[in-house]
């Protein structure tokens, strides 16, 4: 290691069983000579996150023992392994949360987020970074400009899922938009949408705020649907030239489906179950293409890009911040809060102060 860690030991929030999570000492990771080590300063909450808290699975992905969440994030590195410029040492960088083996087919062939031996961060087994210091490879940190917070380079990792199913959708200069559901992804895809181009970008859910954020962020059209449906909403109009799921709800996908237009492309980015009911005949009568997306490959710099420009806006999506130790009240934030958009806990505060245990 080119340098120390401040610490020997660092404070982790572990879910021990569902509905647990309780913070840990342990030590502070050494790192491979590929790896630096990043001092934690954000972490966002995903879905995923708190899909693991309640059930302790997601699909095949099962927690069979304590385990570290977190994914979004962004921090400082503060060593490197003996392969790593230590100038590095000091960088303000975003994580992509994922190594691939870089030698499969899917690697070589540009699909590096299909591989088969992915290491994912706090995808079980693997523990992820809610912690004060993680280890990772070097080649997966990306520097921020001083113009991109930290908590802005921790939700670089939503952004990219937005990136990626605008990129496997199509939406190019020109191209009518629907999003379906305005948590993180959808205001995150919506936003996306516009930067590449499209037209028309209408977003569509049942909370008023979050409809009130994607039009502030330059969605042009939102709807309720819990009052308008989107039946109506189309009628005698074009129907969108690409559908962005991301509500993960059936009655909210198929209602999506059959407004698109002929030849339009479904891209399915929530995730509400395992199974899900497609209205097969408007997919076939008009030729739709569906799909789905599993997180992204080569889109930090366009992430970083995005938000460096400012042509996508990440500010008004953070809107709860917690301690380590209030890991718990961050995973569960969205259930009774009805403005909660995006949570994000800091394990390490910003000047590098490590919160008191408690």
């Amino acid at each position: 290691m080119t340098t120390a860690a401040p610490a020997a030991t660092m404070r982790t929030a572990v879910l021990t069983e569902p509905g647990t999570v309780v913070v840990e000492s342990r030590p502070v990771p050494e790192p491979r000579p590929d790896e630096v080590v990043i001092e934690v300063r954000s972490v966002g909450v995903c879905g995923s996150d708190t899909h693991y808290f309640d059930h302790g699975r997601i699909g095949d992905h099962v927690v069979t023992g304590p385990l570290v969440l977190g994914h979004e994030s962004a921090g400082v590195i503060v060593a490197v392994g003996a392969d790593v410029d230590a100038s590095r040492v000091g960088e303000r960088v975003a994580i992509e949360p994922g190594v691939p083996c870089r030698s499969c087919a899917q690697c070589l062939s540009g699909h590096y987020n299909l591989c088969p031996d992915m290491v994912f961060h706090a995808t079980p087994p693997v523990d992820g970074t809610l912690a004060e210091y993680v280890t990772h490879h070097e080649a997966f940190t990306f520097a921020l400009p001083d113009s991109v917070s930290l908590d802005e380079g921790a939700m670089l990792e939503p952004l990219s899922v937005g990136i990626w199913a605008c990129r496997r959708a199509g939406v190019a200069p020109g191209v009518r938009v629907l999003v379906t559901g305005a948590g993180p992804v959808g205001q995150l895809a919506a936003q996306v949408a516009t930067a590449f181009g499209a037209s028309e970008v209408v977003v569509a859910d049942v909370n008023a705020h979050r409809l009130s954020v994607a039009s502030s962020l330059g969605a042009t059209e939102v709807v309720d649907v819990s009052s308008t449906s989107l039946a109506d909403l189309y009628a005698g109009r074009p129907g969108p030239d690409v559908v962005l799921e991301c509500s993960g709800h059936e009655g909210s996908t198929q209602a999506a489906i059959r407004v698109a237009a002929p030849a339009g492309r479904v891209v399915l980015i929530g995730m509400g179950g395992d199974t899900l009911a497609l209205p097969l005949g408007d997919v076939q009568n008009r030729e739709l293409w569906v799909t789905g997306v599993f997180r992204y490959a080569n889109t930090w710099p366009t992430a970083i890009d995005l938000v460096a420009s400012g042509r996508v806006t990440l500010g008004p999506l953070a809107t709860g911040h917690f301690e380590l130790e209030d890991t718990e009240a961050a995973l569960t934030a969205a259930r009774t809060d009805p403005e909660a958009i995006k949570s994000i806990i800091h394990p390490v505060r910003e000047g590098g102060s490590r919160s008191p245990a408690r």
